[in-house]
């Protein structure tokens, strides 16, 4: 019997940023956000084929139904952008979100990502009125439904992640089931349906490790004094400096203990379990039910 060859996934990112937005971040991190954010994914699945998509471009090549029905997966990154501030980079995401969900395309988005399933799907997104979650999200608790949700597969029952975000769903489209919650945001994780389509997407950052939470961090040095998160800039810098050290050395147990993290975060494996329960339960099996594995 010949031997079954299968063919690596494919997949889309959609990198919410505008140009100058992106050019910031990598400017800072060496990649731009739909790059780092594939670099993950990569490093779960080795061989995967990845292309990525610029909407908050003005004429940007964007893919029709056609074209998005042939990836085996679509994935949302964060962005600096206002969702309720309906400029035309805004727009145009929105449109293509709900091109994704007609397509019928495995899709999953972090931060910005699960605003855009949301508003796309007839949800509202506002300015978070507890305030901005800067660094991390903490105790992420995880409900009745995302216990037995494959996407919260291997987390705990309350567990920390990256986050950086002042904009929180507040009213989730009808065909939604809440996954996890905390203080900050009612929605931490969910699963929307919408016409036709099912989408994945988390409020906080598995895809980031701590070098990237740094990165972003440093260009809101004033913004973390303004609203109080560190007393000056120097408080700041030393506490920005202390999450590089921590990522370069995972074995610091002074500053891993100081800054509150564990595994959840800090093993590498552990931190992207979204990812790969998006990959192992939603992209792999559709791939293969339509003879794409």
């Amino acid at each position: 019997m010949l031997d079954v060859v299968r063919r690596p996934l494919r997949l889309l990112f959609v990198d919410g940023n505008t140009r100058a937005q992106r050019e910031s971040h990598a400017a800072g991190y060496g990649a731009q956000p739909a790059e780092a954010y594939a670099a993950e994914v990569a490093a779960i699945e080795p061989g995967v084929v990845t292309d990525i998509c610029l909407p908050a471009d003005a004429g940007a090549n964007l893919p029709d139904g056609a074209g998005l029905q042939s990836y085996d997966g679509i994935i949302l990154t964060g962005s600096a952008l206002h969702i309720y501030e309906l400029e035309p980079a805004v727009t145009r995401q929105i449109e293509l979100m709900r091109a994704i969900y007609a397509s019928g395309t495995p899709c999953f988005g972090s931060c910005w990502g699960i605003q855009m399933g949301a508003v796309a799907a007839g949800g509202t997104v506002t300015r978070n009125p507890r305030g901005r979650e800067v660094g991390f999200a903490r105790r992420i608790t995880v409900n009745e439904a995302g216990r037995s949700h494959p996407l919260l597969a291997g987390r705990p029952a309350a567990f920390d992640a990256p986050a950086i975000h002042l904009d929180t769903v507040v009213l989730p489209p009808g065909d939604t089931t809440i996954l996890a919650s905390n203080a900050y945001s009612d929605v931490q994780a969910a699963e929307i349906r919408h016409e036709g389509g099912v989408f994945w997407g988390v409020q906080y950052h598995p895809e980031f490790p701590l070098r990237q939470v740094a990165s972003i961090l440093g260009r809101m040095v004033p913004i973390l004094v303004e609203e109080g998160f560190r007393r000056d800039e120097a408080a700041a810098e030393t506490w920005l400096a202390e999450l590089r050290a921590l990522d370069a050395d995972r074995s610091r147990q002074d500053l891993a203990w100081a800054h509150a993290l564990d595994a959840e975060v800090l093993d590498d494996a552990r931190r992207v379990t979204e990812l790969r329960n998006f990959l192992n339960h939603r992209v792999k099996p559709q791939a293969s039910a339509r003879g794409r594995g």
